[in-house]
């Protein structure tokens, strides 16, 4: 095996490892009501497309609809689940499936699935998401549901 090769899947390793941490670091950006977290995960001609939830171009826009998803969701908690990763030099792609509790300002305790479908790119030595495009699958209030821990006020 030549140094090249070693160096090459060395490389698309260290990729994957960075974009499993961008799907993290989105959700936990996301449920610790962090911009500046969410802020690093983009760049500035990123896409946020969320269908139903609102389609936003550019990282301000995005920054923005984060603040507006956290006006509107009280808490938030996702998970991210059976993340598939294609890694192309300095291109990616992924899919990952979501399962998200949220406690919303008008229907109440609601569980969201879904499926993302994200783009990719390393810029000047850095992973950043372009394109993350989620897919509904469900939203299911919870009626009668009660937190031990507070969150349901």
């Amino acid at each position: 095996m030549s140094d090249q090769s070693i160096l090459a899947r060395l490389d698309a390793l260290e990729s994957r490892v960075a974009i499993e941490r961008l799907i993290s670091s989105y959700a936990q950006g996301f449920d610790s009501r962090d911009p500046e977290l969410v802020k690093s995960l983009w760049f500035d001609d990123s896409k946020l497309l969320m269908g139903a939830f609102g389609e936003y171009e550019g990282l301000d826009a995005i920054v923005k609809a984060a603040d507006g998803f956290w006006n509107q969701i009280r808490h938030m908690h996702h998970w991210m689940a059976n993340v598939i990763i294609n890694v192309d030099g300095n291109k990616a792609t992924s899919r990952a499936s979501l399962d998200c509790f949220i406690i919303d300002n008008e229907d109440g305790p609601t569980q969201i699935g879904g499926l993302y479908t994200d783009t990719f790119e390393r810029r000047n030595g850095r992973w950043g998401i372009v394109i993350r495009n989620f897919e509904l699958h469900y939203q299911t209030p919870l009626s009668g549901w009660k937190s031990k821990q507070g969150t349901d006020s």
